[in-house]
């Protein structure tokens, strides 16, 4: 239910009309299909990628359960093998990510007081060629075609010889096919946040979590080529004969991981960087304060951004490297550690300088610090080589990284969707229910993954389809498996959550949190246009100051221009100065035929329907020729606002 937008003496009644008839997509089928609305794609991120986490969650669930007690018979190897491949890939590739983007999306041009990402039709092509990858690869389960040789997909057991069938093709096609998405939503935060944003808003009074997300892609642009090349030599060897990894033809096993994980740590932090801007973001509504520190949490989401590119070979100190090779990613493994710990302080700082409201989101948000730190913790741990070496391959580091992946992203993930509910819905979550599901969570996930500490100290290896009862990891694997089922309740309450809002939710205002960031000073949800007059930012806090909060309201020179077409403003990219008003696209059909050419592309170059690939590059290649063309009558360029 959307609040009413209340005309101003600077803004009529007409020229409200004028902005709906302009922004607005009118409900229908075709609508659905072509919209290029960033609020109705980020909404259709959310969704999905949630969708995703269902699919991962349960095949999380059919593990546990075969792991409950010792040689157990729930599945086959060859099923389990397929159910840990796509958990862990459909964890980290369709969920966290897309999930947080999902957040990103609707948000970011919101927060930086404009009305749409720079490329709206870039947009939408990301979503669907995110959702039809992701199809992609989760369709190959029914069949028993699904990857199955971890998400890591180590060679030389990825190769043909030892892998035959689709299950590693699938894989290799459905990483590439996704990249497109997360490159393409890459270039869309950057140019929207650099060039969009609301005049005043220089980089020093950008919202953190826009901060987060930039920092985010920027990663993205610089680690995901490592993926993709390491996916396509892969691909290339199993089909056509190369050699990449093939160490009997010159190729080297080593390559593969050099690759993956000069992509993988780096995708660590893209996985939690956005998730610590949700922190950031969710903190001063419920301490009815500033972050501290904000120059210093820059600072910090910069440098781990550039740090996390140098510490790749802490995941092979038990490959048999050069040993002298050790001691410098030690090092940085180490100091990765420094950037990190500014903003827990920073956070833990902000709690105790201000007035803690203690709802729902900042319960997410503790129990982040708590579960975060413990595995930032063993993290340190693993920094060092001898440690490392010891407990490789063992479900100590299966325990780690749930526990900074689950409390760095999941638990934010979930804060921020309680912060941002009525926002995105228009609807007011249930109180008490929200708490019910925190506890389930919160309790489910350290029940689950804390054993896993001890039974991996006590030698239990990671990967393993069964194990027998002599080592007495079986009293351990049981609690793992029942706390796995309390988290699911949990999260299952929290499902419920959002469906008892979206249908039974009171009405919610613009501002139910009094945040103080721009986002908060639209109607919830926002109208289609976001903002009747584009703010002028005159402070960090944007929400909370009555200069900025003036200027959402009162009329000024460029609304005539901005309210006469479908157009936003451009501004400079240090210091937000007003630059010109750019005319931007309608809803198009041509997104979702280009992601919809280039999955027949990759389901062709799947089951090596050559001819049939050949058709579709040339329709992938008319389609962007199509949408890139000029108009007959170029749109005149606008002048420069004063």
């Amino acid at each position: 239910m959307s609040t009413t937008t209340t005309p101003s003496p600077g803004i009529s009644r007409e020229d409200l009309t004028r902005l709906g008839a302009h922004w607005g997509e009118p409900a229908s089928l075709r609508s659905w299909f072509t919209t290029v609305d960033h609020k109705r794609i980020g909404r259709r991120y959310l969704v999905t990628a949630g969708f995703f986490f269902v699919l991962a969650g349960l095949s999380a669930l059919v593990m546990r359960t075969q792991l409950a007690r010792p040689e157990a018979g729930v599945v086959s190897p060859q099923q389990y093998n397929q159910l840990f491949t796509m958990h862990g890939t459909a964890m980290i590739f369709l969920f966290a990510t897309p999930m947080l983007f999902g957040f990103g999306n609707f948000l970011v041009p919101l927060m930086i007081g404009s009305r749409d990402m720079a490329f709206p039709r870039l947009n939408a092509f990301g979503y669907w060629v995110f959702l039809f990858a992701g199809l992609f690869m989760w369709a190959s389960l029914p069949f028993g075609a699904a990857p199955n040789n971890g998400w890591f997909a180590y060679a030389p057991l990825s190769s043909e010889a030892h892998n035959p069938g689709l299950h590693m093709d699938v894989y290799a096609l459905g990483l590439l096919f996704l990249g497109i998405s997360t490159t393409s939503a890459s270039i869309n935060f950057i140019v929207t946040a650099l060039k969009l944003r609301a005049p005043g808003m220089s980089l020093n009074r950008v919202p953190l979590f826009v901060w987060a997300i930039v920092a985010t892609a920027f990663m993205v642009i610089f680690a995901l080529p490592a993926l993709n090349l390491d996916n396509a030599m892969l691909f290339l060897d199993r089909r056509f004969g190369t050699h990449f990894f093939d160490p009997s033809a010159g190729g080297n096993v080593l390559l593969w991981q050099h690759l993956f994980w000069i992509f993988g740590h780096p995708d660590v932090y893209i996985i939690v960087m956005p998730a610590l801007g949700i922190v950031s973001a969710v903190l001063p509504a419920f301490t009815r304060r500033g972050v501290v520190g904000y120059p210093l949490i820059v600072l910090s989401i910069v440098s781990i951004s550039i740090i996390s590119f140098g510490v790749w070979v802490h995941h092979m100190f038990a490959t048999g490297l050069p040993q002298l090779s050790y001691s410098f990613f030690s090092a940085a493994s180490t100091i990765i550690t420094i950037p990190s710990g500014i903003q827990i302080f920073a956070w833990l700082a902000t709690m105790a300088l201000g007035r803690l409201v203690l709802r729902v989101p900042l319960l997410f948000v503790i129990g982040f610090i708590v579960t975060f730190v413990l595995g930032g913790f063993t993290g340190a741990m693993f920094a060092l080589t001898a440690f490392d070496q010891q407990v490789t391959d063992s479900y100590f580091v299966v325990a780690h990284f749930h526990y900074v992946l689950i409390g760095g992203a999941v638990f934010p993930m979930l804060a921020g969707l309680y912060y941002w509910l009525p926002k995105i819905s228009g609807r007011m979550y249930h109180e008490r229910l929200g708490r019910w599901a925190f506890w389930l969570v919160f309790a489910g996930m350290h029940v689950t993954f804390f054993p896993m500490h001890l039974y991996g100290l006590f030698g239990m290896p990671r990967r393993v389809y069964t194990y027998r009862s002599e080592p007495g990891w079986d009293g351990w694997n049981l609690v793992s498996t029942a706390g796995s089922y309390l988290l699911a309740v949990g999260l299952l309450l929290v499902l419920v959550g959002v469906l008892h809002a979206l249908l039974r939710g009171r009405p919610a205002p613009g501002d139910p949190w009094e945040g103080d960031s721009l986002e908060w000073a639209t109607a919830s949800p926002p109208e289609p246009y976001n903002f009747p007059v584009l703010p002028r930012v005159h402070s960090l806090h944007p929400a909370w100051d009555a200069r900025t909060a003036e200027s959402t309201t009162t009329g000024a020179t460029a609304d005539r221009i901005l309210s006469a077409g479908r157009r936003t403003l451009v501004t400079s990219e240090l210091d937000a100065h007003r630059e010109r008003a750019v005319e931007m696209p309608e809803s198009s059909v041509k997104p979702l035929l280009l992601a919809g050419a280039l999955l027949v592309l990759f389901t062709s170059l799947l089951f090596a329907w050559y001819p049939v690939a050949a058709v579709a590059a040339l329709i992938v290649a008319a389609t962007i020729a199509v949408w890139l063309w000029p108009p007959r009558r170029p749109d005149e360029e606008l002048g420069v606002v004063a």
